[in-house]
């Protein structure tokens, strides 16, 4: 089984990265979906725009660089935070980004002045090339979802949601490669359950969890360029299998309609991928039970185009 932290290591992961990060606001609301209480945690708002920023500051502050730096490969968020990350703490970066990563990421990427390569294709191109960089200069490489400091690091948004009095019985969770979903997993343990949620042109642990192990998928569609890894992280696989995490699949359409809908009654422009955990309960996927109490996770906030083109 692939080793995941603990809580008392995402705790001590917490700790170290916290002068580096935003402390995200949460909102308790009906107005996303109305009559429904909903805690949302504004992830989105972190520094880079995603929850990625936290993986990637832990994954720097524990290692020994090397001298040729760090290498990510990337849909789009993680590369920035990456990118951020590394300038932040003076370390060379080099990331590589699909085609398909939108402009809005490849521009967040670009104002840190990291060294940025656009690869056709989607984020298993941008991977090959990523580990041909590593294999060539010996950088390091910072995996986006399946390594243990990125789930550590990523673990800290829900340490950080408990500590702002986080009421719940179930999160809800979008999954890509699974990183955030793992960080979850890890820290709340059986304490509260944890729904997987992906989009139906992208079901990576979906199709996983059916097939009894990690399998490639082809990923499409609108959230394509946050959730679109052709292959769960065998972190998240073990975790998710071992705890027999339910996993939903939403449609486009209902991505796009919470998407709207964090807009129109929240006046938060996020992208698609961070509406998919809202659309199930939107559109009926997840149905909770009488008194239930929901938690959404609100993962990022670079859509393409970004607000102002």
């Amino acid at each position: 089984m692939a080793q995941a932290p603990d809580s008392a290591q995402i705790g001590e992961a917490w700790d170290r990265i916290r002068p580096y990060i935003h402390r995200t606001p949460v909102i308790e609301t009906t107005e996303a979906v109305p009559g429904v209480p909903l805690s949302l945690k504004l992830e989105h708002m972190q520094k880079s725009g995603s929850f990625k920023v936290r993986g990637a500051f832990n994954s720097l502050l524990s290692a020994d660089v090397p001298e040729a730096g760090v290498v990510a490969a990337s849909g789009g968020n993680h590369g920035a935070a990456v990118a951020l990350a590394a300038t932040r703490l003076d370390i060379p970066a080099k990331i590589f980004v699909p085609e398909m990563a939108g402009p809005s990421k490849i521009g967040v990427i670009q104002s840190t002045g990291a060294d940025l390569t656009v690869v056709p294709g989607a984020y298993a191109n941008a991977l090959e090339a990523a580990l041909e960089h590593e294999a060539r200069t010996g950088a390091m490489q910072i995996h986006a979802y399946d390594g243990f400091r990125t789930v550590e690091g990523q673990g800290t948004a829900f340490a950080e949601w408990e500590d702002q009095g986080l009421d719940c019985d179930t999160v809800l969770v979008a999954v890509g490669g699974g990183g955030l979903i793992s960080g979850a997993m890890s820290w709340f343990g059986d304490s509260r359950k944890i729904i997987a949620v992906e989009p139906e042109t992208a079901p990576t642990l979906n199709a996983a969890l059916e097939a009894g192990g990690p399998v490639d998928v082809e990923v499409s569609g609108i959230a394509a360029n946050a959730l679109g890894a052709r292959r769960i992280g065998s972190i998240c696989y073990d975790l998710a299998s071992s705890r027999k995490i339910d996993s939903l699949l939403v449609p486009d359409d209902a991505i796009a309609d919470a998407q709207v809908a964090l807009w129109s009654g929240l006046r938060q422009w996020v992208e698609p991928a961070a509406a998919a955990a809202l659309a199930a309960i939107m559109s009926g996927a997840y149905t909770p039970a009488s008194g239930e109490r929901l938690a959404v996770i609100v993962c990022g906030a670079n859509p393409a185009p970004g607000p102002f083109g």
